[in-house]
């Protein structure tokens, strides 16, 4: 599964803060942000998914674990295009490669939009693999948020994910985020009226 919204939410303050100090100093802002995901489908093996990225002015570098597929792992480039005012967006092509389970090319999208206490954030990405050409999917995760404080967020996700096996090819349900200072955790709750059940516990730190 993805977690980069964690990530992105995360970082807003911090990446706001180390701005200003980068402004002041003449150099680019930066920030960094690593999430770890506890994947836990019904009838399923348990698995862990890691995230690290990184900011420096409009470049993007990021690298994943257990991702695309288990035994995988993947690193990407991307350029940020970002603005607006009462309605803010930002939109981050990337692409890279995938080793492991799954090997090869992948291009892809990452975008969130805000407006008051709303947001919506989605990546989307093409996974090709080299050596089994049915192996080759499109992934999407997706998230419609509201924060009724600046420490909560609540809201829908959205995956679509061969990670792990599941009768549903799309992948929907509620999910919950708390921050404290440079810390998010989050719970989300796919498929709940399903036998399909599963549960992701997240914990992210961006500086």
């Amino acid at each position: 599964m993805a977690m980069a919204a964690v990530m992105a939410m995360a970082c807003q303050d911090a990446r706001a803060e180390v701005g200003e100090e980068a402004k002041e100093a003449g150099g680019p802002e930066k920030s960094l942000a690593a999430t770890a995901y506890w994947n836990i489908p019904r009838h399923g093996e348990q698995y862990v998914t890691g995230i690290v990225g990184a900011n420096i002015g409009a470049l993007r570098l990021e690298t994943r674990v257990n991702y695309e597929a288990r035994r995988a792992m993947s690193a990407f480039v991307g350029w940020t295009f970002a603005g607006g005012e009462a309605l803010t967006y930002s939109a981050t092509p990337i692409v890279g490669w995938v080793g492991g389970d799954v090997r090869g090319p992948i291009g892809g999208l990452e975008a969130s939009l805000a407006w008051r206490k709303f947001d919506y954030y989605i990546e989307i990405e093409y996974v090709h693999d080299q050596r089994e050409r049915e192996s080759s999917y499109v992934y999407a995760w997706s998230e419609l948020a509201y924060r009724p404080a600046d420490w909560l967020r609540l809201g829908l996700a959205v995956q679509r994910t061969r990670a792990y096996q599941s009768d549903r090819d799309i992948q929907r349900g509620p999910f919950a985020q708390v921050t404290f200072k440079r810390v998010t955790a989050g719970v989300y709750w796919f498929n709940p009226a399903s036998s399909a059940q599963v549960v992701v516990v997240s914990m992210g730190i961006a500086f």
